[in-house]
């Protein structure tokens, strides 16, 4: 099982943090320098014009994937003009810099970054750099994919409401383990309320993964019902 269950999955966290410049640790803002050439030159094989305009960036704090470094960067013309990718640097030295293009001037330069099999292919490359000992965080795991394609992920997790309030159900985070082998990692994307998706990994026993998926939720709205009280007749039977 690449994802063997585990006690405390509730403690997790639900989220990835995002930091600017400013909140960045001097060792990964050096890091991030010492790698501007490779990410722009990897950038440029694909035609994000990383020499051209202003570009900033921020850093994508991956718990899961503790030996690097994740940034994503965004440059902003204006309305439909927004180019973003993300990019991933070894700390350690063992494995290459590698980039996922998101958008390139408000399009997807080849399909969707969340489904695209290059992104894929450099999770996939990622993970193996990170030689993982033991048992994986397989929330935070499916997190940072969810973040380095581009999204700001927060896995929607069940809170109290008051009761006869309406309230909506999105699908809790998931892990399936099939007799087959391998996982299946699901989990709702609430970061934006008014259109929540629920994204769907599928990785092989290795931990290789295989496919992703990503859609808009179809919600569910419920409301807590308290049964009438019933008027009883008749005499009690002992």
């Amino acid at each position: 099982m690449p994802f063997p269950p585990v006690q405390g999955d509730s403690e997790r966290p639900h989220s990835i943090q995002v930091r600017n410049l400013d909140q960045m640790t001097e060792q990964d803002r050096n890091l991030a320098a010492d790698a501007e050439g490779s990410i722009g030159e990897h950038a440029g094989y694909v035609g994000l014009e990383f020499n051209q305009g202003n570009w900033a960036y921020q850093q994508l704090v991956c718990p899961a994937l503790p030996n690097h470094l994740f940034l994503r960067f965004t440059r902003n013309n204006g309305a439909g003009d927004v180019s973003l990718f993300s990019a991933s640097i070894p700390r350690n030295g063992d494995g290459r810099v590698r980039i996922v293009p998101i958008q390139m001037r408000g399009y997807s330069l080849f399909s969707p970054a969340p489904v695209n099999a290059l992104t894929i292919s450099a999770f996939n490359h990622i993970r193996t750099e990170e030689h993982v000992d033991g048992a994986a965080d397989w929330l935070g795991t499916a997190l940072c994919y969810a973040a380095l394609a581009g999204g700001k992920p927060e896995a929607w997790t069940p809170v109290d409401r008051p009761e006869g309030e309406a309230f909506t159900a999105p699908m809790p985070s998931v892990l399936v383990i099939p007799i087959r082998g391998g996982a299946i990692i699901r989990f709702t994307d609430v970061s934006n309320m008014l259109r929540p998706r629920v994204w769907t990994m599928t990785f092989d026993g290795q931990g290789k993964l295989l496919k992703a998926a990503h859609s808009p939720l179809e919600l569910v709205t419920a409301k807590v019902v308290h049964p009438a009280p019933v008027n009883l007749k008749g005499k009690p039977r002992p």
